[in-house]
């Protein structure tokens, strides 16, 4: 038993010393340098020249090493291969990733060491555990209301809801990682043609998601009426219930969009479907068409 119970100790510190810090010379000088060049070539334009962000968010300093406390450096690699540049998604190799992974750690003060971060040992490197900063202050009194709804609640769910729940069904059918780049539009310029080009396959599934999580609770804006004149239920607990799954939903299909897990988008779209249809059956599907059944929304 004495053997088993040292055997098991040994096996459990050697786990342990498995997990190494970015603050331990994980990468080289050289290395950072080459990193260098291709962010200077593909990144400084949105990320700032100095990495303190412009259109893109800061890749150094306080926010940054926030949003990336105590997880692991494959993580950081994975969304530069995946994601970035933002035009081009998936335009750079593992190998140039890896590489920019080191320039930013020698941005962020992290010391070099002799060799070169390898991609073998990514997942067994870790940022620092970020201090919790102290909690913003509340800038809206408690008694603070949202101004009053613009649309109807069928105009809300055509204008938002609708377009992006399809971008997520879509994956159903298509993976957003092989679709073909569109050309812009032709003359007679359409703006809408146009702009369909400018955010294509995983992108447009990042905005959908996004929009399905920020605008769901939009749908308990207090004043807002179904297109039949009915005030929408807003204080109803069920109401509530189906506004929050949608939110958790669009979380979901974030995360999944962000790691670029097309396979995941199959459980992704069951639960938006579900969501969906779990308050319609309640709601909405209720004589007449287009929102204006006399019986809907009660």
């Amino acid at each position: 038993m004495c053997a088993y119970a040292l055997v098991g100790a040994f096996s459990l510190a050697g786990h342990a010393q498995q997990l190494q810090s970015v603050t331990g010379g994980v990468y080289s000088a050289g290395q950072a340098a080459r990193g260098q060049q291709i962010y200077q070539a593909q990144c400084a334009e949105c990320h700032g020249n100095a990495m303190e962000g412009t259109i893109g968010p800061p890749l150094a300093g306080e926010s940054f090493l926030s949003s990336w406390s105590a997880r692991p450096l494959a993580d950081l690699v994975d969304k530069i291969e995946k994601t970035m540049p933002f035009n081009l998604p998936g335009g750079l190799s593992r190998q140039q990733s890896t590489d920019l992974a080191a320039y930013m750690l020698q941005a962020g003060k992290f010391p070099a060491g002799q060799a070169d971060l390898r991609d073998a040992v990514l997942a067994q490197i870790v940022f620092p555990t970020a201090r919790p900063s102290p909690a913003p202050a509340a800038t809206m009194s408690a008694g603070a209301s949202l101004p009053p709804p613009e649309g109807n609640l069928a105009e809300l769910m055509r204008a938002i809801l609708f377009p992006n729940s399809n971008i997520i069904f879509n994956l159903q059918l298509k993976d957003p990682g092989t679709q073909p780049k569109k050309q812009p539009a032709a003359s007679p310029f359409d703006y809408v043609e146009w702009g369909s080009t400018i955010y294509p396959g995983w992108l447009a599934v990042d905005q959908a998601a996004v929009a399905i999580a920020e605008t769901a609770p939009l749908l308990l804006t207090p004043g807002r009426r179904c297109q039949n004149g009915r005030p929408v239920p807003v204080d109803r607990a069920d109401w509530k219930q189906y506004v929050a799954t949608l939110v958790e939903v669009g979380k979901v299909a974030r995360r999944a969009s962000q790691a670029r897990n097309y396979e995941a988008f199959i459980d992704v779209s069951e639960k938006l479907n579900d969501a969906c249809a779990n308050c319609h059956k309640v709601y909405r599907d209720k004589g007449g068409t287009e929102g204006s059944g006399t019986t809907r929304c009660q």
